[in-house]
């Protein structure tokens, strides 16, 4: 536990300077946009140029960048993320709204794509080169290739539509009816993990096959161990590091994903959001969500870590 510990220091020792230059990166990104907090604030009327420079002085968007820069990370220390220009709310209130619906749709698709690969990618590994590896790595590779938002409106067309399985969008929440959240979940969560499960298909079975030609495999099963324990107990132990790693970065893309997948089922989550503040102009909502989701996979990222380090004992003594 000291070894994780310290392991755990050091990660968030260099999150800091990391999580200041994407502060950073977006804080500058927003100012150079086209998004302008004092014309969407008038948006609908014609303010005068004394009206737009007075919102602008109220605001300290006329004061230098560096100056504006410290003053916003001064705040988002205090846990304030600014205010919409067009709700007049806090924008922080609006991102822990939307952000249990976006973390819902993320972690449910990520379990989907675990199960899916695990499953596929053994499946494959154990009977390679014959034909159930065959017709697994050839759907997997059409899995990589598919984007998820052709998924989704293949499963929009295909299951709501023509058979009417599954809602066409909208979301019900948990507590008032579980089936019913469910069923509004299923087919963004599908949609959205299979790329990842494709992919993951494919790592897992690679990894899997190299661990069963390993010495340790063979004399296993030749002292007459049964191979589904040899497979449960030690190789898949041993095969899912490097499925690991690509897992931290495959949850970025779910997290981006879920941009997209959550306005084409009409979720109303952070992709919603922020694509209703990008379309109506209101930088500072914008700047929260994109903020939350580069917080969201740092701290994924560092969940993997600390993960891939208690399946490999390797790396815990070279800690």
């Amino acid at each position: 536990m000291a070894v994780i510990a310290r392991m755990l220091l050091r990660r968030v020792l260099i999150l800091v300077p990391v999580l200041l230059g994407v502060i950073l990166f977006v804080f500058v990104v927003m100012r150079f946009s086209d998004s302008k907090p004092e014309y969407a604030f008038f948006q609908g009327a014609n303010p005068t140029p004394e009206q737009i420079h007075q919102f602008q002085v109220e605001n300290g968007l006329l004061d230098p960048l560096p100056l504006r820069y410290v003053r916003f990370v001064g705040d988002l220390l205090h846990g304030n993320m600014g205010t919409s220009v067009l709700t007049k709310a806090p924008v922080l209130d609006s991102v822990t709204t939307a952000l249990p619906l976006t973390m819902q749709l993320t972690f449910l698709g990520l379990g989907i794509a675990v199960v899916l690969s695990l499953v596929f990618g053994v499946t494959a590994a154990i009977f390679r080169d014959r034909w159930p590896d065959q017709v697994i790595r050839l759907v997997s590779l059409v899995g990589v290739a598919a984007p998820a938002f052709w998924l989704a409106l293949l499963m929009i067309q295909y299951l709501a539509v023509g058979r009417g399985l599954f809602p066409t969008g909208g979301y019900i929440n948990p507590a008032d009816s579980f089936t019913g959240w469910l069923r509004s979940m299923t087919l963004p969560a599908v949609s959205l993990s299979l790329p990842v499960a494709a992919q993951l298909t494919r790592i897992v079975r690679t990894s899997v096959v190299e661990e069963l030609d390993r010495d340790y495999v063979r004399t296993a099963i030749g002292n007459g161990l049964p191979p589904l324990v040899v497979v449960g107990r030690n190789v898949l132990r041993n095969a899912l590091i490097n499925p690991l790693t690509v897992l931290g970065l495959r949850i970025g893309y779910l997290l981006g994903g879920a941009v997209v997948i959550e306005q084409i089922y009409s979720l109303p989550g952070m992709g919603q959001l922020m694509i209703n503040a990008v379309r109506d102009g209101d930088p500072a909502v914008v700047q929260g969500v994109v903020l939350t989701i580069a917080v969201g996979f740092m701290v994924v990222n560092l969940a993997v870590d600390v993960l891939y380090l208690l399946v490999n004992p390797r790396l815990r003594s070279a800690a």
